[in-house]
């Protein structure tokens, strides 16, 4: 379907509709940060008239290094529902395993398929029966070794698993020799050709997978500065939605900081973001 409603709270995305933001945090570190980082996201796009929800993983499974912090666990879906619950948006957080499906589709509004994991039957299948069952999204993310066209089989898996399960396709970049990432514009309408919503992983996206000179490699690098760029081109080529990461301090961050944005810019990219949209949608 080219829009998509999350019933529960409102929150649409799709063809003709405003731009749609998922941002918040890389990984949850406490709840008074994910609340601090949540609060002023939803003003900002409460003031630009988008649609919003907050995203923050509550472990990051395919961590670099075994050393690296992964999150609080399970025990992330409580600061989920805090967040959820204090500042009444949709949560978005990503799933590793298929028993993690039932507990995260209770809490979340939009289950997140990575892009790792994109193609693994049983994680689909158990997503997709949680999601229906408890009325949510499922935004999955093209792997970073597929072809655009390759995501209809994404598509096909959910609709044979959960028919009536609305799913959003996320571009994050492809494989481009070594330890990194190119994002091809062209993928945004050749997924939307497919009939799901498109988002754009503009953090990911700047990725430099395993080439982090902090830790000699032992953790993913990143060019901040492309972000605005990445985001800015996505949406000119017709993606219907961004997915950001921020933080207070982004080289604190305790994971992929060199990817995430700092929260104080986020005013001025959303803005000039919403206006690229409005031009071409």
């Amino acid at each position: 379907m080219s829009v998509l409603t999350h019933k529960a709270s409102g929150w649409t995305i799709g063809t003709g509709k405003p731009l749609a933001v998922i941002a918040g945090l890389n990984v949850l570190e406490d709840e008074a940060l994910a609340l601090e980082v949540g609060t002023e996201l939803k003003r900002i796009c409460a003031r630009l008239g988008l649609p919003y929800a907050f995203k923050a993983s509550f472990d990051k499974a395919n961590r670099s290094s075994i050393k690296s912090y992964r999150g609080p666990g399970m025990d992330g879906l409580r600061i989920l529902a805090a967040v959820k619950a204090k500042l009444g948006v949709p949560v978005v957080t990503d799933l590793h395993e298929p028993d993690q499906a039932e507990p995260v589709a209770e809490v979340a509004d939009i289950v997140q398929l990575p892009a790792f994991l994109v193609r693994q039957t049983d994680l689909v299948v158990a997503t997709a029966r949680a999601a229906a069952k408890h009325g949510a999204l499922i935004q999955a993310k093209k792997a970073q070794f597929m072809a655009p066209w390759d995501a209809k089989n994404i598509l096909s898996k959910v609709a044979e698993a959960a028919p009536d399960v609305g799913v959003i396709l996320c571009e994050r970049g492809v494989s481009f020799g070594y330890n990194n990432l190119v994002v091809d514009m062209l993928a945004i309408p050749e997924m939307k050709k497919l009939g799901a919503p498109v988002t754009i992983d503009a953090t990911h996206a700047v990725q430099l997978p395993g080439a982090d000179p902090r830790t000699g490699g032992a953790s993913t690098g990143g060019r901040r500065d492309g972000v605005a760029i990445i985001a800015k081109s996505a949406i000119a080529a017709g993606a219907d939605g961004v997915f950001l990461e921020f933080h207070t301090d982004p080289d604190k961050a305790l994971c992929d900081g060199p990817s995430c944005l700092p929260l104080s810019g986020a005013d001025n990219l959303l803005s000039t973001l919403k206006a690229i949209h409005g031009v071409v949608s």
